[in-house]
């Protein structure tokens, strides 16, 4: 059984990683952390009492699912890194202190960050990488998400990623990945369109959980690729797959793709 310790458990993810987790016979919720003066002390599963004490959260565990805030998920790896905790974090907006704290912490434990643990984003990385090579520089790349108006950071960090998997598909087909500059919108007069740009645009609103289409518009055709999420269930689902793939693992890096074979 592996023990695991859940990182705000009162948010929109924690809930749903709850929830999901209640169900499963592989894993079994240990330990919450929740943020000093919020519910300490509420009971969020059967026999878990929500605590403050990051220590105490964290000793309990053999790895611990993380959607919280950029400094959270930086004090928090830091904290691991004591404990010799895995860790899967989706936290996204990651600023240059919580990429390092992850990354000292991959140096004892193994680490799984993922923008976005839907498994079926994760396909739609690897096919937007693989069409982005195949079909070579003779097509236009632009990338279009939308989430709800509650979303804090833009773009997405799966839209990141998906520009990220396009980049490396153009630099396998013999492009300079650093030919595809990104641009984050587009308004007054821009001009005609560079060879090399890739637009993505950010919308907002409603309660859209999310959607993303990586566009390859030709002369004559065009490809859209799109992933559409309909409940949160699909990233807690996914997480709690992460975790248990993660446990026992060497220390390192590792990806969502790799979890999923892909």
């Amino acid at each position: 059984m592996i023990r695991l310790c859940v990182i705000g458990p009162h948010g929109r993810m924690g809930r749903a990683v709850l929830a999901l987790a209640a169900g499963r016979t592989d894993l079994q919720v240990v330990s919450a952390l929740v943020r000093p003066g919020s519910q300490a002390g509420a009971e969020v599963a059967p026999g878990v009492i929500a605590t403050a004490d990051t220590e105490a959260a964290l000793a309990a565990a053999d790895v611990y699912i993380d959607f919280s805030t950029p400094q959270a998920t930086a004090d928090i790896a830091i904290a691991a890194l004591r404990r010799g905790v895995a860790a899967v974090v989706g936290t996204t907006g990651l600023g240059d202190r919580a990429h390092a704290a992850l990354e000292v912490l991959s140096r004892r434990s193994p680490v799984l960050w993922a923008p976005n643990f839907s498994p079926g984003v994760n396909l739609l990385l690897d096919l937007t990488e693989r069409a982005a090579r195949a079909l070579g520089p003779g097509f236009d790349l632009e990338i279009v998400e939308l989430h709800h108006r509650r979303k804090r950071d833009a773009p997405s960090g799966t839209a990141l990623a998906l520009a990220e998997a396009l980049a490396r598909g153009r630099a396998a087909a013999g492009e300079d990945a650093g030919a595809l500059e990104q641009r984050l919108g587009r308004a007054g007069d821009t001009g005609p369109r560079a060879p090399g740009e890739l637009g993505i645009a950010a919308v907002r609103g409603g309660d859209v959980i999310g959607e993303h289409t990586a566009y390859f518009l030709g002369d004559h055709e065009r490809i859209e690729l799109t992933h559409r999420a309909a409940t949160r269930d699909v990233f807690a689902a996914g997480a709690l797959l992460a975790a248990a793939w993660l446990a026992g693992k060497p220390a390192g890096r590792y990806r969502m793709r790799d979890a999923l074979g892909l």
